[in-house]
């Protein structure tokens, strides 16, 4: 067999420069932006569990207005169950201990004047979009911090 698999989406080749950059972009976006997008928030808004029920204990009506109390505490998962979901929650939505915001390094990856002049233009964006996000989540009720620079790994840490 060969790697990468024809069936897994992962390009058998690059015929292009674009080609290359083109996946390049889609597993940086991947691994950071849309990671952040998907995992950061789930306790915030999962945390409580109506919002965002992990299981049901009956399936869920097929009419409205047929709902009651009683039904909906009947379907709802019980406490066991809702703990130990919170506590996922909780520990997913968590930074990581090795927590590096996008574009920032501990170590020294890239080399020479070329890479350097890219991640200085590549933190400048970044850094006007962290103010941009901030002076908008000013005016929100509920800010949407999640997608802000300083929140998104560099890459997926669980």
């Amino acid at each position: 067999m060969l790697f990468p698999s024809p069936f897994s989406g992962i390009p058998q080749s690059f015929n292009t420069v674009t080609d290359l950059i083109k996946f390049v972009t889609m597993v940086i976006f991947t691994a950071s932006a849309q990671h952040a997008s998907v995992n950061s928030g789930q306790f915030d808004f999962g945390g409580w569990m109506p919002n965002f029920p992990s299981a049901l204990r009956k399936p869920p009506p097929k009419e409205k207005g047929q709902t009651t109390e009683d039904t909906i505490m009947e379907t709802l998962p019980d406490k066991g169950t809702t703990v130990n979901i919170m506590s996922i929650l909780k520990l997913l939505s968590k930074d990581s201990s090795d927590h590096y915001p996008l574009g920032k390094f501990p170590e020294q990856w890239f080399v020479g004047d070329v890479p350097h002049k890219f991640m200085k233009h590549f933190n400048k964006d970044l850094e006007k979009l962290k103010h941009h996000i901030e002076k908008r989540n000013a005016e929100l009720e509920l800010p949407y911090i999640f997608l802000n620079p300083t929140n998104v790994d560099n890459s997926i840490a669980i």
